[in-house]
């Protein structure tokens, strides 16, 4: 009966496991078949579609706006939570409530209709202030090359989750005594925080800066009502004409963000090796 018991907890898990797994992979090796052209009727297993990738018009020119719409997102929400958490944490701890409640106020919001929102009260700006300065600062907002307006969305909807992973660093550290101890040694407030907090939240930044970049990889519905045309639109513009080589390109941008994750964990792990030693 003690056997019994103790094993029951065991499979019970492993078979959570299994069908987790299967919900991950199965869809995975689906998408891999079909890019490859297995299953196919009259096509033969090739890896033309991963093959293309280099050569796929207009890829390049997606990828690197979202590289450079991720990075100003990131630098955007870092610069603003970062310093609000630790300036509440310190000296005003009665508006974390406040501030919470602030940061996860996006989740409420579909993604839908917050792309609908902002293009009605850009096509507003446009039509109100057609001929003053102001039209000319939406126009530089929604520029192509580097549309600030989708960073400010990006960053919008990036809020909770990077709220929340840096929620759980700082309630790891004591913060007042931190401070207390570098100001006593003399150190001054942008010292102590270039100094002495950030680098104790170096994970904690590290797992909020690859989730907003996550995010901002996979993100479809606010870039394409605002038209423009990010690696994930991008994916699925493309897919009308060159399934195979959308489905490819999927894959192997997961396999890419997969591969960042684990670089982050193993950042991370080895910060915490070092401080042990």
């Amino acid at each position: 009966m003690a056997g019994v018991t103790s094993t029951g907890p065991g499979h019970g898990r492993r078979l959570v496991l299994l069908i987790a797994g299967l919900y991950f992979v199965v869809p995975i090796a689906c998408a891999l078949a079909f890019s490859v052209g297995i299953g196919s009727p009259g096509q033969q297993v090739s890896l033309d579609a991963y093959t293309g990738i280099g050569g796929a018009k207009g890829l390049a020119g997606s990828l690197v706006l979202t590289l450079k719409v991720a990075a100003a997102t990131i630098a955007v929400v870092l610069g603003v939570l970062v310093p609000a958490l630790l300036a509440v944490r310190i000296a005003a701890p009665r508006l974390r409530t406040l501030v919470q409640a602030v940061c996860l106020l996006p989740l409420v919001v579909p993604a839908v209709a917050l792309g609908a929102g902002i293009t009605t009260l850009l096509r507003w700006g446009a039509d109100r202030y057609y001929g003053t300065p102001l039209f000319d600062g939406l126009v530089a907002l929604q520029d192509p090359e580097f549309p600030v307006i989708l960073v400010l969305a990006y960053a919008l909807m990036a809020l909770p989750l990077a709220y929340s992973t840096l929620e759980a660093g700082l309630s790891s550290l004591d913060l007042r005594v931190l401070v207390e101890a570098a100001r006593s040694c003399g150190s001054s407030w942008p010292r102590t925080f270039i100094h002495v907090l950030l680098p104790n939240l170096r994970g904690a930044l590290l797992n909020a800066a690859f989730l907003t970049l996550a995010l901002v990889l996979g993100e479809y519905a606010v870039a394409a009502l605002l038209g423009y045309q990010p690696f994930a639109v991008w994916t699925v513009v493309v897919s009308g004409s060159e399934a195979q080589m959308s489905v490819a390109v999927s894959i192997v941008g997961l396999l890419g963000t997969w591969a960042l994750l684990m670089l982050v964990a193993a950042a991370g792990r080895t910060k915490r090796l070092e401080e042990a030693s």
